[in-house]
C-alpha cells in the first residue's frame, strides 16, 4: 500500500480497471500503487495497450476505477477537478479563439477571477516562449507552438498536478527534442508536479526524476527507475554512459516480453 505523506501530492493505492466488452471483461490495470512527491517529474512508459492512457484518465478523474483509490492532497479523485491540469497528444485548440483566449479557457470555465487569470496567462505565454503570439490563431502556429499553448492552458488555473498524455508523440524528431528541452525548462520554472505518459524510453529517461515501467495488459508497475542525472539536462546527456544504462534497464523489461518501447 502507498501511504500518503506530507510531501506527496498524489497517492494511488490498489488501483484496478476492468472494461466490460461484448467479448467479455478486459482487465486493463491491476494493483497499481504509487505516491508522487510535490514538484516531482514522473514519466510512465510501457507497450501499446498496457493501460497508460487509462491510468492517466483515472488520475484526472475522467474515468472511474473499478477498485482502489486516487488521493490528491488527501482528497479522493472521483471526478474532474479544478486542481488537475491535463495535456493530451493533440493540442485540441479552438480554431476561432486566439492563443490568449485558448489559454484563458479554464479560467472562464471554472469562473476564476478574470484579471488574475489574464495576468497568469500572459506570464505563461512568456514562460512558454509565446510572448508576441497572444493574438495569433492556432492555424498560424507550428505544431510545437500549438503544443506549448496547450501546456500554458494546462497550467493557467494553477493546478496541483499536470498530467500529460504523449503530448509530443505527433511531432517530428527535431521538434520533439526541442519540446523536451522546453518542457524541462517550463517545469523547473513552474515547480509543478508532472506525470508524463510516453512510448519513448529515451524521452522518459531524459525528462524524469523517476520512470514508472508498465507491463503489457493488464498494466502493472514492473519497475521504478530513479534517474540520477544532473539538471538542467542537455540533449548531449543522451550520449552518456549513465543515460544508456537507464535506457537498457528499461528496455530489458520489454525485450523479455517480446515488446520494445
Amino acid at each position: 500500500m502507498s501511504r500518503a505523506t506530507a510531501a506527496d501530492v498524489i497517492c494511488v493505492d490498489g488501483l484496478q480497471k476492468t472494461y466490460a466488452t461484448r467479448a467479455g471483461p478486459v482487465r486493463a490495470l491491476a494493483d497499481i500503487a504509487f505516491a508522487v512527491r510535490d514538484g516531482e517529474f514522473i514519466t510512465v512508459v510501457g507497450p501499446s495497450g498496457c493501460g497508460k492512457t487509462t491510468l492517466l484518465k483515472i488520475l484526472a478523474g475522467l474515468l472511474p476505477a473499478s477498485s482502489g483509490e486516487v488521493l490528491l492532497r488527501g482528497t479522493r479523485v472521483d471526478r474532474p477537478r479544478k486542481d488537475i491540469g491535463v495535456v493530451f497528444q493533440a493540442p485540441v485548440l479552438l480554431p476561432w479563439r486566439t492563443v490568449l483566449q485558448n489559454v484563458l479557457l479554464p479560467v472562464e470555465v471554472q469562473h476564476l477571477e478574470r484579471t488574475a487569470g489574464r495576468q497568469r496567462a500572459q506570464e505563461l505565454l512568456r514562460t512558454t516562449g509565446l510572448e508576441g503570439f497572444a493574438d495569433r490563431y492556432p492555424y498560424e502556429l507550428s505544431g510545437g507552438m500549438q503544443q506549448r499553448v496547450a501546456i500554458a492552458r494546462g497550467l493557467v488555473h494553477n493546478p496541483a498536478i499536470l498530467l500529460m498524455d504523449e503530448p509530443f508523440g505527433a511531432l517530428d524528431a527535431m521538434t520533439r527534442e526541442h519540446m523536451n528541452l522546453e518542457l524541462q525548462r517550463i517545469w523547473q520554472e513552474s515547480g509543478k508536479t508532472v506525470i508524463f505518459i510516453t512510448h519513448s524510453i529515451p524521452e522518459a529517461v531524459f525528462l524524469a526524476d523517476r520512470v514508472f515501467v508498465m507491463t503489457p495488459r493488464p498494466g502493472r508497475i514492473a519497475d521504478v527507475v530513479s534517474v540520477d542525472l544532473p539538471r538542467p539536462r542537455a540533449l548531449e546527456a543522451m550520449s552518456s554512459t549513465a543515460f544508456g544504462e537507464y535506457v537498457t534497464r528499461i528496455r530489458g523489461h520489454f525485450q523479455a516480453t517480446g515488446v520494445i518501447g
